[in-house]
């Protein structure tokens, strides 16, 4: 149990950034903690930690051992705590991450009567756009949007992702309403750029449920999804946009859809965690919480 404490230390050193601070929030003396990071280090026979004079960073050996440790000392937490006795004894923090837009639009309205539910649940919540290291950095839980391509981890889906063109009534009326995806490559076409690289080309099936693939081509792109959603209100383009972040915009005519017959692939709203044996219940309560509230009706498509 003594290689366990000082694991869970060690991944607390991680969490936190610091011994210190590590040291106060398991109520031991710096000393301690320090004496028992180095007889870890001492049992292992690697060092774990690069000590700088603002922080700590992990080695190779120990961002092998977070990874591969982290969900050890987690199901160790789930047996001996006796988590299982149902909600009401759901607490410890959960650390969740997800998109900036999604989250500060969506999730983040429900977090109070989250929070309401479970009062022994503390939340850590990061908002980032980019695709975070779920084991590496430390979380519990992802909500992604898109399409998956990590197959360590394990996903549920919370929601469906609809996608559409659109354009603002003004550019429409300036250069004309495109008829097929062919048309496309004549006008400006806003493009998201991120972790997936710059999204140049659209996919497309037509009624009879032919696939067609356009590439296109514009004098904006970003990684950021604000920006995309201003720029085509302010009629500078099309752009392919997920319905639950311009939905608003349609409703209120500041933007039409365009080549509503040609379908884009649904993709879906997830909930991302790392394989483990034993889910903490509060992540399986946060998950369960979403998808009830975000359900199979979400609040962008009512």
């Amino acid at each position: 149990m003594d290689r366990i404490g000082d694991l869970g230390l060690f991944l607390r050193v991680l969490d936190l950034g610091s011994i210190s601070a590590a040291a106060r929030s398991l109520d031991l003396s710096v000393a301690v903690a320090s004496q028992r990071l180095k007889r870890l280090e001492r049992e292992l026979g690697v060092r774990l930690l690069h000590r700088t004079t603002r922080r700590l960073h992990a080695t190779p050996e120990g961002m092998q051992l977070a990874e591969q440790g982290r969900a050890l000392v987690e199901d160790l937490e789930v047996l001996t705590g006796g988590l299982r006795q149902g909600a009401s004894e759901v607490s410890g923090t959960l650390r969740v991450t997800m998109s900036a837009a999604f989250g500060s639009q969506y999730i983040s309205p429900l977090l109070p009567e989250f929070l309401a539910r479970h009062p022994r649940v503390k939340l850590s919540v990061n908002l980032d756009d980019q695709v975070v290291d779920l084991v590496g950095s430390g979380f519990d839980l992802g909500i992604r949007v898109g399409a998956l391509d990590d197959s360590g981890l394990v996903a549920r889906q919370l929601a469906t992702n609809r996608r559409v063109l659109c354009a603002s009534p003004t550019y429409l009326q300036r250069h004309g309403v495109p008829h097929t995806p062919a048309d496309l490559a004549k006008h400006d076409c806003l493009l998201l750029v991120g972790s997936r690289g710059r999204q140049d080309t659209w996919h497309f099936s037509d009624r009879k449920g032919r696939a067609i693939a356009q590439r296109v081509q514009g004098r904006f792109e970003t990684n950021q999804g604000e920006l995309l959603r201003d720029a085509v209100v302010a009629g500078l383009g099309i752009a392919m946009h997920s319905v639950w972040h311009v939905h608003q915009q349609l409703r209120d005519g500041r933007l039409q859809v365009v080549l509503p017959d040609h379908a884009i692939a649904t993709t879906g709203i997830h909930a991302v965690m790392p394989q483990r044996r034993l889910v903490p219940p509060r992540v399986r309560a946060f998950v369960d919480f979403l998808a009830e509230r975000l359900g199979a009706h979400p609040p962008w498509e009512r």
